[in-house]
C-alpha cells in the first residue's frame, strides 16, 4: 500500500499533467477554429474546379490528343500513394486510422500484383510506416503546415508528383488523408489524383451536367493548363482538412486527457483521506493503549 508521501507525490504530478492538457486543449481549439475556416473556405474552389475540369475531361476522354494527367499511360501496374499525416502525437487516433487504411491499401494493391510507392506528408506517417514499407519511400516530407498551411508546400509536392508521372514512374497516383467533419470526427479519404477521373453523367442527373459548351481556346490547351494546377489545388485542399482534423482530434484527446486527469486526482485524493484517517485512528489507538497501560 503506498504511504501518504507516495500518494501527495501521486496527486502533485497528475494536477501538473492536468495543466499541461488543459494549456494543450486550448492552444489546439485556437488552431482549430483558423484551420477550420480555411479547410471549409478551400472546399468550394476545388469541388469547382474538380466539377469544370470533369466537365470538360467527359468530352476527352479516349481521345488520342487527350493530355496524359487525363489518359493516364493506360496501365495500372504501379501506384504512388500520398500518406498525409502529422508532425506531433498526442491527437488521439488521427494518425493511427490513416496508417490503419494506408496497410489495407497498400495490402490490397499488392494482392492484385501491382507495385507500391510511397510519399510520406509528416513524421507520424513516416515513423510508423517505415519499419513495414520503408523500402516503398520515395520521398518524404516534414514541417508542413508548422506555421500554418500554405499553396507554395502543396504546390512544391504537386511539382514531385508531376516530375514523377512524365518520367513514367507510376501510373496512378492517390492521396490519403482525413477530411474534417467536426472537433470529434474526422473521415480518412481516399482521393485519385493520377489520371484525373473523370465523372460519370447519369440520366437523372442535373441538366445543367449535361449542357455542351465552347470553350476558347480548345479543351485540350484548358485541360494541359488546369490538370497541373488541380493536382496543386487538390494536394492543398487534402492538407488543409487534415491541419484541421489534426487540431479537432488533438482538442478533443487532451479534453478527455484533462477529464481523466481530474477522476484520477479525486480517487487518489480520497485514498490519501482514507489512509491518513486510517493513520490517525492507529495513532490514537497506541496512545489510549499505552495510556491504559500505565
Amino acid at each position: 500500500m503506498p504511504s501518504l508521501k507516495d500518494l501527495r507525490l501521486r496527486i502533485v504530478s497528475v494536477k501538473s499533467t492536468r495543466k499541461i492538457t488543459s494549456a494543450m486543449k486550448m492552444v489546439a481549439a485556437s488552431k482549430l477554429r483558423r484551420a477550420q475556416s480555411s479547410a471549409e473556405a478551400a472546399r468550394p474552389y476545388a469541388e469547382r474546379m474538380e466539377r469544370m475540369l470533369g466537365a470538360l475531361a467527359s468530352s476527352l476522354a479516349g481521345q488520342s490528343g487527350a493530355p496524359k494527367l487525363l489518359s493516364g499511360t493506360g496501365k495500372d501496374d504501379v501506384h504512388l500513394v500520398v500518406v498525409t499525416t502529422s508532425d506531433r502525437g498526442l491527437c488521439g487516433g488521427f494518425n493511427g486510422s490513416i496508417v490503419r487504411n494506408v496497410r489495407l491499401l497498400v495490402a490490397e494493391l499488392q494482392a492484385k500484383g501491382k507495385t507500391v510507392k510511397l510519399i510520406t506528408v509528416g513524421r507520424k506517417g513516416r515513423d510508423q510506416l517505415r519499419r513495414e514499407f520503408g523500402h516503398l519511400y520515395v520521398e518524404t516530407y516534414e514541417g508542413i503546415g508548422r506555421k500554418g498551411v500554405t499553396f507554395s508546400e502543396a504546390d512544391n509536392i504537386a511539382d514531385k508528383i508531376t516530375a514523377m508521372f512524365e518520367a513514367g514512374e507510376f501510373d496512378v497516383c492517390t492521396v490519403v488523408y482525413n477530411r474534417f467533419q467536426s472537433a470529434i470526427a474526422q473521415v480518412v479519404t481516399r482521393q485519385q489524383l493520377v489520371p484525373f477521373p473523370v465523372p460519370e453523367v447519369k440520366d437523372d442527373a442535373d441538366p445543367s451536367d449535361k449542357a455542351l459548351y465552347e470553350f476558347e481556346p480548345s479543351e485540350e490547351a484548358i485541360l494541359a493548363d488546369l490538370l497541373p494546377r488541380n493536382l496543386a489545388v487538390q494536394i492543398f485542399r487534402s492538407l488543409l482538412e487534415s491541419n484541421a482534423s489534426e487540431q479537432g482530434a488533438r482538442m478533443t484527446a487532451m479534453d478527455n486527457a484533462t477529464r481523466n486527469a481530474g477522476d484520477m486526482i479525486n480517487s487518489l485524493t480520497i485514498r490519501y483521506n482514507r489512509s491518513r484517517q486510517a493513520q490517525i485512528t492507529k495513532e490514537l489507538i497506541e496512545i489510549i493503549s499505552g495510556a491504559e497501560a500505565l
